[in-house]
């Protein structure tokens, strides 16, 4: 059952039910020595990729004024001149950086700051208006995010966005920043079949948002394309311990989401789907608010999550199936007290088909 398009929460902007996450195509940057980029990127290619996208029917596009440092919408506005109207842009604002060192130096949640983030993104863009803009400091207090909603409302009705949301993994910030924003209408956050996000999806039905959700292939892992002998260099974000980053350890790939992901791999595939494309059919039949935003860097990895619109999200019998392998897992990592952030998740209620 194909599922090619999503609305956007309340704004009611209809988008491909797949987006492209854009953070690799921004290629190196970095906070003092610590890489946040993905290592090297060939800018044609992430061009081609793009403009494939389009072509595969994706119309979303996610991405943030730090990730390359401004290098990231250059090049996502590169790759959509002479099709913009074709396209949605999200894109993100709070960090500071210097495009010259590609360096992250700080965090700005100032009105001020907002008005001058949203004309340089605009300009590196290459566009007069933004579709989706997101609010990229997880954890800012709620009362300093609510202070930026009458600068957020003041740039919807001069039509230089369309809509507006924060990019959060915090359900009562989700929560409170749509009870106060008129153009609220989407929350960025994680979910993937081995990261669920139950009530961070209960505050998407109860204020009406789209749930974009980020991390859907678990890094990489959900590709199937990393083993226990892989190693991440350390110019990739993977490739350096950090304390936000759980999947990946030393450059490695964790060995418990290791086992996770061949735990569910057979029942993910079963109908003939790649892993990546059961990964992300699972986030289509968890919730209709879901709009998964996979990285790509290539035109290949395009094409490959693209071919997951057409099978559209999981069966009810799959999806069942998958739900009891990840029981199983639960209880294993309970037993033996292998647990990680937002594990065990419980279960899921009222999952949609």
């Amino acid at each position: 059952m194909a599922v090619t398009t999503r609305r956007l929460g309340r704004s009611g902007i209809e988008a491909s039910a797949l987006g492209m996450g854009c953070w690799a195509i921004g290629g190196p940057w970095a906070d003092g020595s610590r890489p946040l980029g993905w290592g090297p990127v060939d800018d044609a290619e992430s061009v081609r990729a793009v403009r494939r996208a389009l072509d595969l029917g994706v119309t979303l596009f996610d991405t943030a004024d730090t990730y390359g440092a401004g290098h990231g919408e250059r090049i996502l506005g590169r790759a959509l001149a002479g099709r913009r109207d074709e396209a949605l842009v999200a894109t993100k604002w709070g960090w500071t950086f210097d495009e010259a060192t590609r360096r992250v130096t700080g965090r700005d949640a100032s009105p001020a700051y907002l008005r001058r983030a949203v004309v340089d993104s605009l300009r590196r863009l290459g566009t007069d208006r933004i579709d989706l803009y997101h609010l990229h400091l997880a954890d800012l207090p709620v009362p300093r995010a609510e202070a930026l909603v009458g600068t957020l409302e003041d740039l919807v009705a001069e039509g230089l966005v369309r809509a507006y949301g924060w990019s959060t993994d915090h359900p009562d910030r989700a929560a409170a920043y749509a009870r106060a924003g008129t153009h609220h209408t989407a929350v960025q956050h994680n979910l993937s079949v081995l990261r669920d996000a139950p009530a961070m999806l209960a505050v998407c039905d109860k204020y009406d948002l789209a749930g974009i959700c980020r991390g859907p292939l678990g890094m990489g892992l959900l590709t199937g394309k990393y083993t226990a002998g892989s190693t991440l260099p350390p110019d990739d974000v993977r490739g350096v311990t950090s304390g936000w980053l759980d999947w990946f350890r030393g450059g490695r790939p964790a060995p418990e989401w290791l086992r996770r992901v061949a735990t569910v791999r057979a029942a993910l595939t079963a109908d003939g789907r790649t892993l990546a494309q059961g990964a992300l059919g699972w986030i289509w039949a968890r919730s209709d608010r879901t709009v998964p935003i996979p990285g790509c860097r290539t035109v290949a990895q395009v094409e490959e999550n693209a071919g997951a619109l057409h099978r559209g999200p999981l069966p009810p019998d799959q999806f069942a199936e998958v739900e009891r392998q990840l029981a199983a897992l639960r209880t294993a990592a309970l037993r033996d007290d292998d647990e990680r952030p937002y594990w065990p998740a419980p279960t899921l209620p009222g999952a949609r088909p």
